[in-house]
């Protein structure tokens, strides 16, 4: 029986570049010169901290720049709210991987809705969609790809 998986995945190696240009990036620019502002990439977040909260907004745009460029969907960021003090500034920013549970289920919901003749069920942090032909499961990537769902979708795995 043919089938795929749903799945939300980035690539940490072209974020991890991305960010180590960013970092290059405000050590050459002149107008952070003499300021103490700097990206750190742990597995699942990227901490952004300056002095004052124009510098994390300045920062945020070279980041999604160079993110851009290396082809990293910017669904994937989820900046928290800046937190500043009176020397400094930081913004914690999450990488969102895997689709959570409740999307899974809109998901899921959208494509009974759709009354293809496609079974979804969720594996994890992925929706594993399955049917007898192959032309239902390519309208069901096409019902999946109409709607925003807040986060970047890959189709992978797919089976004969």
């Amino acid at each position: 029986m043919p089938s795929f998986d749903v799945v939300s995945e980035i690539d940490l190696q072209e974020v991890r570049n991305a960010v180590d240009q960013a970092k290059r990036e405000i050590s050459t620019r002149f107008d952070f010169k003499g300021i103490n502002a700097d990206f750190t990439l742990t597995d699942t977040t990227i901490l952004l901290t300056g002095e004052q909260e124009f510098h994390l907004q300045q920062m945020m745009d070279i980041l999604r720049q160079k993110l851009v460029k290396r082809a990293v969907d910017l669904a994937c960021l989820e900046p928290a709210a800046p937190v500043s003090t009176l020397s400094a500034a930081r913004q914690e920013i999450t990488l969102k991987q895997g689709v959570d549970a409740d999307t899974a289920k809109r998901m899921i919901k959208a494509i009974k809705s759709s009354k293809l003749k496609v079974q979804a069920q969720i594996q994890g942090d992925q929706v594993r969609i399955t049917g007898k032909k192959r032309d239902d499961l390519q309208e069901a990537i096409a019902q999946l790809r109409t709607e925003d769902w807040g986060l970047p979708l890959q189709f992978t795995n797919f089976r004969d």
